[in-house]
């Protein structure tokens, strides 16, 4: 129902005229705006008591992300957005027509074509969104529109992007009728908590009766924990999957992907029990996230390419993957390493397709990394230590290949490139921009972080802006960009120096006044210092996007790469890393999600 506007509320957000108000949720109001070019909006309006408070803007940021990274198949686009402004807003494709609730209530269960419609056009929006790596956490009847085109799922407020270990236990979200154990519990939740709901859903929808109801809450999550429902009166094949789909243990429910392809083989076909994996070379492969538990207890990621044969299915012109998991071998179990966290392995990437290959295949990888950055990597070989080698074991592990299965090989700016043509590394880690990439010709995941030219001063100098280092003097290192991106900024005199290390020592000295460099180098050396407190002063010119490279045309590996730095930063893990190995400098760095870029 579309309520006229009051005399509190806004006329125009940003292009949309507004015509009234579709409802209203803790977080913000819904309005119904319209564009100069006639398209409709559902835009999303932040309270206005919440527009100071910086939680509740990221946690706003977090649903457009969430919303922008699922595909519009059966769900709802986003138009536009405003989150910088005194009037945050998100604007997404308005849809039209009325809530599955709603529904229900006014003319009963749905029945025949009508029910087999929704199940299927919902599981396709929940592959969908699993497929961008979200779990909704409220799919309920009230989030489902019935449009003349078939259902929609919406709402993202509570989407969280799923993390390194998918537990998320500060409170329980949802709606208690349609949660899942696990959200009751605090317990791991992943896709197969809206797995469930979506079960709770589809038996409300063919029955008219709350699955989970209850008089009172403590009624209804103790009937989610403890009792199961009748779905003998569901048509088949929707009684099989709603049954499985409402399995107390997480793990025993089937996957959105597998709900579809379980509906569409109709009542009278059986779904396939195994399917034998045979590896076929592809040039490019669609990133699927499945989560399965690694070695370390957290969550991997596992590529469609490997883990999953797609059945490509036609449903109502949208055309949509069905993955089945692989039948076959366990990876080899891996003999104990005479060094904690390092192996002696010898790399032998041509063996096989991809990198991703060889380490499900050996659970083993060889990671290249610098040694000479202190706080970014440093040390031998055989312990290297910094923000970089741990984002390299995050990846490894996302992929499957635990930290005593790796091994590190010492690379330079210089040899980088050639170690991967020559296989001696399998991926590398090691301050690699994207801008060496006409260069090198490799192929690169990420970025992982977007370092900036900035200058490194003594803490006690009292520089504290860009206008403080007018007329100081700089270290100027043989052959950095960096120098001459201070200099046209700021009039400074410029002291010739090798390498950082020396440049370190002349700050020390009071020889030189700033070193420039980029912010994430300059913030390791600066953090083993014992005496001595420095500050990143903050410039942030420019931008070098470190990435992870990978052997050129790896695209299988680079989809699954690039999920797990996504998961780095959502997790709160890269932030965690910030803070351990540059806590002790006034510095800055960037913790927000780099802009991801294409394999």
């Amino acid at each position: 129902m579309i309520v006229p506007l009051g005399p509190g509320d806004p006329k125009q957000l940003g292009p949309f005229t507004l015509s009234g108000q579709l409802g209203e949720g803790g977080q913000g109001i819904v309005y119904l705006g319209q564009n100069e070019a006639g398209e409709r909006a559902a835009i999303k309006l932040l309270h206005v008591k919440f527009t100071g408070d910086a939680i509740a803007r990221s946690r706003f940021a977090r649903e457009l992300r969430a919303a922008q990274r699922v595909s519009s198949v059966r769900t709802a686009r986003v138009i536009a957005a405003d989150l910088q402004g005194d009037t945050p807003y998100i604007a997404s494709e308005y849809i039209e027509g009325q809530s599955l609730r709603h529904a229900v209530e006014s003319g009963g269960p749905l029945r025949g074509e009508a029910l087999e419609q929704l199940a299927i056009g919902t599981a396709t929006a929940l592959t969908a969104i699993h497929q961008a790596g979200i779990v909704h956490r409220d799919f309920k009847p009230d989030n489902v529109l019935l449009a003349a085109d078939g259902p929609r799922v919406v709402d993202f407020g509570i989407a969280r992007i799923i993390d390194s270990t998918g537990t998320i236990t500060s409170r329980a979200v949802g709606t208690p009728a349609y949660m899942a154990p696990e959200q009751i519990s605090g317990d791991e939740i992943g896709p197969g908590t809206d797995v469930f709901a979506w079960g709770a859903t589809m038996a409300y929808a063919a029955t008219g009766q709350v699955a989970f109801g209850g008089s009172s809450i403590a009624a209804v999550l103790n009937r989610i924990l403890n009792h199961d429902i009748d779905v003998s009166g569901l048509p088949e094949p929707l009684r099989g999957v709603v049954r499985s789909c409402l399995r107390k243990a997480a793990a025993d429910r089937p996957t959105a992907d597998e709900i579809l392809s379980r509906l569409l083989a109709g009542p009278d076909q059986a779904p396939p029990a195994t399917m034998e994996f045979e590896q076929v070379p592809v040039q490019r492969t669609q990133y699927v996230p499945k989560p399965e538990k690694s070695r370390s207890g957290g969550r991997r990621w596992l590529p469609a390419g490997l883990a999953v044969a797609c059945a490509v299915l036609v449903i109502g012109g949208v055309v949509a993957a069905t993955q089945f998991m692989p039948i076959g071998e366990p990876p080899p179990t891996l003999p104990p390493s005479p060094t904690p966290g390092i192996t002696t392995a010898t790399p032998t990437p041509s063996r096989y397709a991809s990198v991703f290959d060889k380490a499900a295949a050996t659970g083993r990888l060889v990671i290249g990394v610098r040694t000479d950055l202190p706080g970014v990597a440093f040390g031998d070989e055989s312990a290297p230590r910094g923000f970089e080698v741990e984002v390299a074991k995050f990846i490894a592990d996302k992929l499957g290949v635990p930290a005593r299965g790796i091994t590190f090989k010492s690379v330079s700016r210089f040899t980088r490139a050639d170690a991967l043509k020559r296989g001696e590394v399998d991926l590398v880690v090691a301050t690699y921009s994207y801008d060496d990439f006409k260069t090198d010709e490799v192929t690169f995941a990420g970025p992982y972080y977007e370092a900036k030219t900035d200058v490194l001063v003594r803490e006690d100098a009292g520089i504290t802006t860009e206008a403080d280092l007018a007329g100081k003097r700089m270290c100027a290192r043989t052959g950095s960009p960096s120098n001459d991106q201070i200099l046209a900024r700021v009039k400074m005199t410029p002291v010739p120096a090798d390498n950082y290390g020396d440049c370190m020592n002349l700050l020390k000295d009071g020889v030189v006044d700033a070193v420039p460099g980029d912010d994430l180098i300059l913030a390791g050396f600066a953090n083993r210092e014992a005496t001595l407190k420095f500050r990143v002063v903050g410039l942030g010119l420019g931008g070098m996007r470190y990435a992870v490279g990978l052997p050129r045309g790896d695209t299988r590996t680079c989809e699954p790469v690039r999920q797990a730095i996504l998961d780095l930063y959502e997790s709160g893990s890269a932030k965690a890393l910030m803070r351990r190995f540059f806590g002790k400098v006034a510095f800055t760095p960037e913790t927000d999600t780099p802009e991801r870029l294409a394999c």
